[in-house]
């Protein structure tokens, strides 16, 4: 189906507003969207039939915004800093999910990372084996276990230090992947 310019305008501003009404609000209404985006009820209605489709909807944009962009970053920068630019853009989307929780009933949690899994673990593993490939952090750690590293930002409680924390255990992590010569030996 060929979609009008004007309706697919009106999706992805409808997608953009829904994002930062969610993040501010799990209780973010559908009407309240439509009215910060400028629509009517029925030009929302027609995108997104009820509100699980549209916070459906929004986790997959932002999932293929994070996913998207992993290429673009190795391209521009060397592996180290484009996996550490990745991570500061997983750690925007943690923030962002913090906010789209309070929209969803657990069973359509479960199914939303379910469905981002794997693409994010692929993601990861292109970044860490650019890395692994320069030399720059650790043969010995796989994508599964970065991910499990950086859950910690679907964790954090988001008040006014989140920027700052979170920032320092990627810090963390990354010094961690690098590796050290220096390590305490094992007991």
């Amino acid at each position: 189906m060929v979609r009008r310019a004007d309706a697919e305008q009106n999706r992805a501003r409808i997608l953009e507003v829904a994002r930062v009404a969610l993040e501010e609000s799990g209780e973010a209404t559908l009407q309240s969207i439509a009215k910060l985006a400028g629509i009517g009820q029925g030009t929302l209605y027609r995108h997104f039939p009820n509100r699980e489709a549209l916070v459906m909807a929004v986790h997959r944009r932002d999932v293929q915004e994070l996913l998207d962009v992993a290429p673009a970053l190795l391209a521009a920068h060397p592996p180290l800093t484009a996996l550490r630019l990745w991570f500061d853009r997983l750690a925007v989307y943690g923030r962002i999910k913090h906010g789209l929780a309070g929209a969803l009933h657990s069973v359509t949690r479960d199914k939303l990372a379910g469905e981002g899994y794997d693409p994010v673990v692929d993601t990861i593993a292109l970044l860490l084996s650019a890395c692994q490939d320069a030399g720059v952090v650790r043969s010995d750690v796989d994508a599964e276990e970065v991910l499990l590293l950086v859950g910690f930002l679907w964790r954090i409680d988001l008040d006014d230090n989140w920027d700052t924390r979170s920032a320092h255990l990627l810090d963390l992590v990354m010094d961690a992947l690098r590796g050290s010569a220096d390590r305490l030996p094992d007991a």
